[in-house]
């Protein structure tokens, strides 16, 4: 079993160019400022004086007076309309329905987010608020509750690979979780944890429902992240054994894993990542 490690970029150290730059440009500037005052200030080599010579002036013609300049008055300026502003017409906020009849408002405010994904057939129909939260209080604890969970699973059928008599996860049973990735990695941010704050009345009072003292339903959403963090991203083929219907992971240190992290590894290593990059959004989110 390989486990990839995150790679960390190490920073760079800042280019000396615009120090440069910076530099030569303060050496033009000074030169300009020089050049500037050499000329101004009339300072120019002493030329050596000619000897004077009697010249013979005219008589002066008699003055006649000048002609005195006609003022013309300036035309007054119009002071130019003033344009009004037309400010947008702020929609007023959906108000909030209750825990029992939010299903219609909720998948609406989910759709929304999917910004023309095709998440609708994905969606259950009932108690989508209470269903989402029983799901993240399982997670929290490192359990799968599928009954609860608020989005349908994948209609495509679970494959294995047949190699040398052993059984193998046939890598293109990850295929299966690429629209769940992919809808979890486009959530705008903003957006996400906009509708999360929208929500929260009523995830916390479906939180309430599940009779936990002193604990609130943001904290239980911080521990299931937690929990999916840190969930291995497995590169090499993972061999699996049949028991009756079901498969377990051969590696035991795998099958010792969470279910709520297995079910991330049976997404695949592509998937896994883009669901722990989403995860880090959505924490990063809620410290703030």
């Amino acid at each position: 079993m390989q486990v990839n490690q995150e790679d960390r970029i190490a920073p760079q150290e800042k280019s000396s160019g615009n120090s440069g730059i910076a530099i030569i440009l303060l050496v033009l500037v000074l030169l300009i400022a020089g050049g500037a005052y050499y000329y101004f200030s009339g300072e120019q080599e002493p030329q050596q004086a000619a000897e004077p010579t009697q010249v013979e002036l005219p008589e002066p013609a008699p003055s006649e007076p000048l002609p005195t300049q006609v003022q013309v008055p300036e035309p007054e300026t119009m002071p130019e309309p003033e344009t009004e502003v037309v400010q947008p017409e702020v929609e007023p906020e959906q108000p909030l329905p209750s825990l029992s009849e939010s299903d219609e408002y909720v998948h609406e405010k989910a759709v929304a987010m999917a910004d023309g994904m095709k998440i609708e057939p994905l969606l259950v129909e009932q108690d989508l608020v209470r269903q989402f939260v029983v799901f993240v209080d399982n997670l929290a604890q490192g359990e799968l509750a599928r009954k609860t969970s608020p989005m349908k699973g994948p209609s495509d059928t679970f494959t294995v690979s047949e190699i040398a008599n052993k059984t193998y996860l046939d890598p293109d049973s990850y295929h299966r979780y690429d629209l769940y990735a992919d809808f979890l990695t486009g959530l705008n941010d903003e957006q996400l944890l906009s509708t999360y704050r929208q929500l929260s009345p009523l995830l916390e009072q479906a939180f309430d429902e599940l009779g936990y003292p002193n604990l609130k339903f943001d904290e239980r959403m911080q521990q299931a992240i937690k929990v999916l963090l840190a969930t291995p991203v497995i590169e090499d083929p993972i061999e699996l054994y049949a028991i009756s219907v079901n498969y377990k992971f051969v590696d035991p240190k795998l099958e010792a894993l969470p279910n709520a992290q297995k079910m991330l590894v049976r997404m695949g290593p592509d998937n896994t990542r883009k669901i722990k990059t989403a995860l880090r959004r959505l924490q990063s989110q809620l410290s703030n």
